[in-house]
């Protein structure tokens, strides 16, 4: 009988410590809903440890990967939306060039998926550029099938490495 009511106190007071959180409560009170500012506001209620013109703030906050559909070099929607972000970001901090990488998944030849790579990083860096990112800020290189974040022969694994990912870094640090 003790049990049970340990128990029952044990979940009392887990719920009203959920609903003592403070981000709930301030999300709550801006009248803040989500694609209404909600990622801003999230951002600026999380301590974030890097700052905003930090490589470590490109890839967590802005995005530094767009994926690809099988065979595939074009630029999505969704793609579209990470890349403006890049722009705008590269745009706003000139001191950084980006490395754009392009991968493939592991089907098709090693020379086939390096000419799929490079393929989907000049569309990523044309894109860019489309934007109005400097060219000679850009870099292209491939790696095909070479870097695989995820290693299985499944869709899930496969839709993980076909990829571009842009790394920045400071121009003066090389």
């Amino acid at each position: 009988m003790e049990l049970r009511i340990t128990v029952a106190i044990l979940g009392v007071v887990t719920l009203a410590a959920c609903s003592e959180n403070r981000f709930d409560q301030d999300v709550a009170s801006s009248g803040t809903t989500a694609g209404e500012g909600f990622i801003d506001d999230a951002i600026s209620q999380t301590e974030i440890n890097f700052a905003q013109n930090s490589s470590e703030f490109f890839a967590e906050m802005v995005g530094n990967t767009v994926y690809f559909d099988v065979d595939q070099s074009t630029i999505s929607n969704q793609n579209a939306e990470v890349l403006r972000q890049q722009a705008e970001w590269l745009t706003q901090n000139p001191e950084f060039i980006a490395t754009v990488e392009g991968h493939a998944d592991e089907r098709g030849t090693r020379e086939y998926n390096l000419a799929l790579g490079n393929r989907r990083a000049a569309a990523v860096k044309a894109y860019l550029v489309d934007l109005g990112v400097p060219g000679e800020r850009l870099i292209t290189v491939t790696y095909g099938k070479e870097r695989p974040v995820s290693v299985c022969s499944s869709e899930l694994c496969w839709s993980q490495n076909r990829r571009s990912v842009s790394l920045v870094e400071r121009a003066d640090s090389s």
